[in-house]
């Protein structure tokens, strides 16, 4: 089973919409996914509530079994599980080193702006702590449409510390009615051009991972 984790020590960058909609794409792209909410906010599993649908399983662990991921994820493994996706709270916790170090891959979101560009240094930090310097990349999230000279100049800057995942994230309506929903973007608007890129970065995410397991 592969796992990935959604980290970075800033609220706000877009990880539970990303895990939720990465969910989705995995699913109809034939992985068995399973995604564990291990932020106290409980933003995913407030998501899973409203789907009429559980071909995603969406747990979220209790603070006494989060110190316990490693023998879940092993659990989940068993069970038939390919993927399991981790969706972490935007401040350092025992329970997102713990995500981190289980991670086959780390992805940092970023959205394209100097603060949150800053923002994601305490996390590069914490990965190359746990030795994980060639298994995280940066996702460029809510970039502006179109051509954006802030987009690029993001892009460049987080390239100097990592892998940039491709592609990065346009900032579109979709991702937060399909998170209101219940669904992800792939479901909500299957031809949009939000659904191609999460499908595309699953895609990434998929060769990544195939590749260095």
């Amino acid at each position: 089973m592969r796992t990935i984790a959604l980290v970075t020590q800033k609220g706000g960058a877009g990880k539970t919409t990303i895990t939720a909609s990465l969910a989705v794409a995995a699913m109809e792209a034939g992985e068995k996914v399973v995604a564990l909410d291990l932020d106290p906010q409980g933003s995913l599993a407030s998501w899973a509530e409203l789907r009429d649908t559980d071909a995603v399983a969406v747990d979220k662990p209790t603070a006494e079994q989060m110190v316990k991921l490693p023998t879940i994820l092993a659990a989940l493994e068993k069970q038939g599980y390919t993927l399991a996706l981790l969706d972490t709270a935007g401040v350092e916790s025992t329970a997102g080193n713990l995500a981190m170090k289980a991670a086959d891959l780390a992805l940092i979101p970023a959205r394209p702006s100097s603060l949150d560009l800053k923002a994601t240094l305490p996390t590069i930090e914490a990965l190359m702590r746990l030795g994980m310097k060639d298994r995280f990349a940066f996702v460029l999230n809510q970039c502006p449409p179109g051509r954006s000279s802030r987009s690029t100049e993001a892009a460049k800057g987080l390239s100097i510390f990592g892998v940039l995942a491709d592609p990065p994230l346009t900032q579109r309506a979709d991702h937060q009615d399909a998170l209101a929903t219940g669904q992800g973007v792939t479901e909500y608007a299957p031809e949009g051009k939000a659904a191609v890129e999460v499908r595309n970065l699953w895609n990434w995410i998929n060769r990544k991972t195939r590749k260095e397991a």
